[in-house]
């Protein structure tokens, strides 16, 4: 930093106004009553003691103030040089409180991030340690079972191998979900980009869940007949799933004998917005904000039941996002949810 320092004379000037005046006034009391009062004089010592007295005063002032400037810089300089401003170091309290205030804010910022963050880390170990959890000791307690004599009895023997098999499968799940969301975060899972026609990828997607739905008499249906392709530019396995993730969840949580419909329609010139609609549950506003976060859960009783790795909305929020499209979700609790997302038309 250099030494070389702004200076502000109106603090020196001043002061040397009433110290000038204070001995002038008393010097010419004095002449006046004990000497002859000569005004050149009088006039003179005026002069010389304004002009010593600033100076003075304003060498001195920058001496001081500078030192404790300079210790205040070289501090914050410690904490963190990439936030002050690279220059002089001046005099100047107004641009040195602007400094210390942006400082201050920056850092208040940044404390409340990491807060965040920390909050946000210990949550999602929680919550990864519970879902690894539950499948194996769901799969460590049948294998226990078996080896405390219950494999001797051959029906028994396959009833827990198979619910066994099914917490392994969760796992694998899991960890694959989890492989995916890690290569869309740090951009590792390169897209497919290729032409296709969105209204057949989502009739062979209700045709791959028409089974799970009509477990719950739920019919899978679009808004209007779709005669006329729709072709979309997108990783075309990405948005399968996508569609099968957000598809899958309004059968989860959508009433008996209820519906899912698909509507496609045209945003702006070059974008069509795909929207998933049903009369389920819904979801409460509280929840909203978070509903795209790794496991997290709005009704942890009824999502355990349902199965899944508590990724899949998280998922279809990064493969979004990977083709920079934005994703959307309006909910009424009671009354149903809607999912939509935009994807790029083919010109």
């Amino acid at each position: 930093m250099q030494s070389k320092f702004k200076k502000s004379y109106r603090f020196a000037v001043k002061t040397s106004v009433y110290v000038t005046l204070y001995v002038t006034l008393l010097m010419g009391v004095f002449l006046y009553y004990f000497y002859e009062l000569k005004w050149f004089l009088l006039l003179a010592l005026a002069t010389s003691v304004f002009i010593f007295s600033f100076f003075i005063i304003q060498f001195r002032l920058e001496r001081f103030i500078y030192k404790r400037v300079k210790k205040i810089y070289d501090d914050l300089t410690l904490l963190e040089s990439a936030t002050l401003t690279k220059g002089p170091i001046t005099t100047d309290m107004k641009t040195l409180t602007e400094e210390i205030d942006k400082f201050a804010r920056d850092k208040k910022i940044e404390i409340e991030t990491l807060k965040v963050r920390e909050e946000y880390r210990k949550e999602y170990l929680g919550n990864v340690s519970h879902e690894l959890k539950t499948p194996l000791f769901t799969v460590q307690g049948y294998i226990l079972t078996l080896l405390d004599g219950a494999m001797n009895e051959k029906n028994l023997r396959k009833k827990y191998l198979e619910r066994a098999n099914k917490g392994v499968e969760r796992l694998g799940y899991i960890i694959k979900d989890l492989d995916m969301i890690t290569k869309l975060e740090v951009g590792d899972l390169s897209l497919n980009m290729e032409a296709f026609n969105i209204v057949d990828l989502v009739k062979n997607v209700f045709d791959m869940l028409e089974m799970k739905a009509s477990k719950k008499s739920i019919t899978l249906t679009f808004d209007m007949d779709y005669n006329n392709p729709i072709m979309v530019n997108a990783d075309k396995d990405r948005i399968q799933q996508v569609l099968v993730n957000l598809i899958v969840n309004s059968i989860k949580y959508g009433r008996e004998k209820g519906t899912t419909e698909v509507s496609i329609e045209n945003l702006i010139k070059n974008k069509v917005i795909v929207r998933i609609t049903d009369n389920g549950e819904g979801i409460a506003k509280v929840h909203l904000p978070r509903l795209f976060e790794r496991f997290y859960r709005v009704d942890k009783s009824g999502s355990r039941k349902e199965g899944g790795s508590g990724l899949g909305l998280s998922i279809v929020k990064h493969i979004i996002e990977a083709h920079e499209e934005k994703i959307y979700v309006e909910s009424e609790f009671g009354v149903g949810s809607e999912f939509s997302f935009t994807l790029e038309k083919v010109k």
